[in-house]
């Protein structure tokens, strides 16, 4: 499949280290779904791409998952949001957001959501 390299600012590599080893709650929940393929597909957390850091990334797919909690419910953040995600979808990057409170009351059907995104990413690169 795809798996091109995004850049990224290797200034934002310890601060993925240390957000790995931060423990949310919604982050460790659905890190339990995907790890090992669940999936079918390899993701890794706290991926740094461009300027940013990004929850969950699958290289293969160029597939991101954002959870959103209550700090990207401002104007500031809903427009830094959307600014981070434009930039990184030029550059070829699915984007899949989500709420901390749906991942930590409906995980189930969050992979579902995700599911079908990755359906849809095969099937439009065959």
């Amino acid at each position: 499949m795809k798996n091109k390299i995004i850049p990224y600012n290797k200034d934002l590599k310890n601060l993925a280290r240390d957000l790995r080893k931060k423990r949310i709650l919604s982050e460790v929940l659905l890190w339990k779904q995907l790890k090992g393929k669940a999936l079918g597909y390899e993701f890794h957390r706290q991926v740094p791409m461009l300027d940013y850091i990004v929850d969950f990334y699958c290289h293969e797919l160029m597939l991101a998952i954002e959870i959103d909690g209550i700090s990207h419910d401002n104007d500031d953040a809903i427009k830094h949001d959307s600014l981070r995600q434009g930039r990184l979808e030029e550059h070829g990057v699915t984007f899949f957001r989500c709420k901390d409170l749906e991942v930590k009351q409906d995980i189930n059907n969050v992979i579902l959501k995700i599911e079908e995104i990755i359906w849809q990413i095969e099937n439009t690169s065959l």
